[in-house]
This record gives C-alpha cells, sequence and structure tokens, in this order.
C-alpha cells in the first residue's frame, strides 16, 4: 500500500508539474514553431551516444560479476540492462528495473544468488562515485557561469549534498568492512542495512582492486554520453548551445530527476531545463522545455527496445515468472545478502 501511494503522489507531482509548464496556450504555440523547424536527424546521434552508455554500464557490470565467478555472459548482461532500462521507464508502481534486473540476475547466477544481488548494488555504488567525480569537475570549470544564477548556486549546493551524503555512507561501509564490524552495528543505526549490504560488497571485491577500477574509468565516459545526448537533442532544435553549456547543467538535472519526487523524472526534468537554460544562457522556455523532453524521448526510445527485448527474454532454466513473484525473491534476496 505505501509503495502505490508513494508512485501515486509522484505521478500527481509530475502531472501538476506537466500543467505548469505546458498550461499557457502562448507557450504551446512557440514550442509548436519550434518543432516545425526542428532538424530531427541530430536525434540520432543522440540515440548513438545512449547506445554507448548501455555498452559501458553493459560492460561494467560483466567485469563486476566475473571478478566474483559469478557464470552471467556479455550479452545476457547486456538483455538484463536493458531490460531494466524498460521497467525503469515503463512499470507503475508495483517494481521496478532493480527489481526485474536482480530476480534474472539471480536466476543466472546459480547459487550465488546474494552475489548477483550485490553485484547490481555494487554497480550502482560505482556509477554513484564516477557521477560524483564527473559532478565536481563539471561545476569546478563553469563555476563563474553558475554563480550569476542564484537558483543555479541553490542546486549546485542541494547536490552537492545529496552526493556528498551518498558518498559518505559508502566510506563508512569501507570503513566497517576493513574492520569487519558488520555484525556489531547497532540495530538502530540509520541506514544500517545499506551500510552492512555495502560492506559484504565491498569484502568481496575487495580482491579485485583492478576490475574496481576498470569499472569506475569506465563509469566516466557513460556520465559524459548520458549527458551529450541533451546536446544533440538541443542541436536538433536549432538551440545555440554548446556543448559545455549543457554539461553545465546536466550535473544538476540527472541528479535532482533521480530522487523520487516525479514519475521518472517526468515534469521536474523539463522545468529545470527551462529554469537553468533560461537563466544561464537566456535560452527561451518553450526551447529549454523542448530540449528536456528531447533527450528524455532518446532514453524512452532504447527503454522500449528493452521491452522488445523483455518479450523475446527466456532465463537459463527456461522458467517463467510474474512481477509479483520477482519482487518477492528480491525482498528475500534483499533481506540476506551475505554470502
Amino acid at each position: 500500500m505505501k509503495r502505490l501511494l508513494t508512485t501515486a503522489l509522484q505521478i500527481a507531482i509530475s502531472l501538476a508539474l506537466l500543467w505548469w509548464i505546458f498550461h499557457d496556450p502562448d507557450k504551446r504555440a512557440r514550442m509548436a514553431t519550434a518543432l516545425r523547424h526542428a532538424d530531427l536527424w541530430w536525434l540520432l546521434p543522440g540515440l548513438g551516444c545512449l547506445g554507448g552508455v548501455v555498452l559501458l554500464q553493459t560492460q561494467r557490470w560483466y567485469l563486476l560479476l566475473r571478478a566474483v565467478d559469478l557464470p552471467i555472459g556479455w550479452l545476457r548482461c547486456l538483455r538484463l540492462l536493458l531490460v531494466g532500462m524498460f521497467f525503469n521507464l515503463f512499470l507503475l508502481g508495483a517494481t521496478g528495473g532493480d527489481v526485474v534486473k536482480i530476480f534474472y540476475a539471480m536466476r543466472e547466477a546459480g547459487r550465488d544468488k546474494a552475489g548477483a544481488f550485490l553485484s547490481i548494488a555494487f554497480d550502482r555504488v560505482i556509477g554513484l562515485l564516477a557521477l560524483a567525480l564527473v559532478s565536481v569537475v563539471v561545476v569546478a570549470v563553469q563555476w563563474h557561469e553558475l554563480a550569476r544564477s542564484p537558483i543555479a548556486m541553490g542546486l549546485v549546493a542541494t547536490i552537492g549534498f545529496i552526493l556528498g551524503a551518498s558518498v559518505a555512507v559508502v566510506i563508512v561501509a569501507a570503513m566497517v568492512a576493513i574492520l569487519r564490524l558488520e555484525n556489531r552495528l547497532p540495530q538502530r543505526l540509520p541506514l544500517r542495512k545499506a551500510i552492512v549490504d555495502l560492506a559484504v560488497a565491498t569484502q568481496r571485491y575487495a580482491k579485485a582492486p583492478g576490475t574496481l577500477l576498470a569499472a569506475f574509468l569506465l563509469s566516466i565516459p557513460a556520465h559524459l554520453l548520458l549527458f551529450t545526448t541533451f546536446y544533440f537533442a538541443a542541436r536538433a532544435l536549432m538551440a545555440k548551445l554548446s556543448l559545455m553549456n549543457i554539461l553545465s547543467v546536466m550535473p544538476i538535472v540527472n541528479v535532482m530527476t533521480s530522487l523520487p519526487i516525479s514519475f521518472s523524472g517526468v515534469g521536474a526534468r523539463e522545468k529545470l531545463f527551462e529554469q537553468l537554460l533560461g537563466d544561464l544562457h537566456g535560452t527561451s522556455p518553450e526551447l529549454a522545455t523542448l530540449i528536456g523532453m528531447g533527450g528524455y524521448l532518446i532514453i524512452v526510445v532504447w527503454g522500449l527496445v528493452g521491452g522488445l527485448v523483455y518479450l523475446t527474454y527466456r532465463p537459463s532454466d527456461g522458467q517463467t515468472a510474474t512481477l509479483q513473484e520477482m519482487s518477492a525473491a528480491t525482498r528475500e534476496a534483499a533481506g540476506h545478502p551475505a554470502p
């Protein structure tokens, strides 16, 4: 019930934001004019950029699986990642892309189901650390430009707090792993379960530092390619924005839309683009909104590819499962992650 209420609230917020963005008929007319003059062929390199993100993320997860001897091949990793993208975008309420991805990964992992669960958790952590680094570099390079907008600076402070707190949790988990304290943490410690899970994963991956470094390095171009996807959306709309102009706002947009505020970031993404590109680069509201929508459209296209993969996907054991069964099995694994 709590999950359904949360999803309903996210959808309501998305609808409210979309009404706020599109309720002005003059703005809608200007958007229609911008679309008529758009060169949509520029979306193709954007699709290619996001395809590169998918390949880099597949390789990153594959390396982590190999490091702990989990027998999941590269092509199956790719298919599971695409399936996860589809459910992240289109499944309302009951579960999400990670649940489906974890479930099938556990099916393929044989006896080491906890290892499959932890590989996905650690994959997320490495992506987070790389995002924090990319964000720090982009903000540092664009500091003087961002400082011209009080709203941008407020959002920079917000994502700094979010990323800083997340990295702090990872550091605490690493210390817990080094000192072997995972069974001694107070039961009421905030985020205790997440810290213990990460500590167990850290202990497993500590024997493969080269793999961890390679996975981290793969994450940096993956983030940059994702950001560049929105640059090609801007090019399609004839916006006079450089790649660096787009990069200057993307860490803010990426972090803020990852929060469970609106459904899949819909509404929040477009409003952030409108506010930031308008304040920093004088981009018109209708054009900034369309840039956010264009980049998201590219993500949706790849999500639909994931849907096609899901329709043809068959686990190695040949057994199928309902979404309810997937969710239950994943919750069970999450409750007992240690090998």
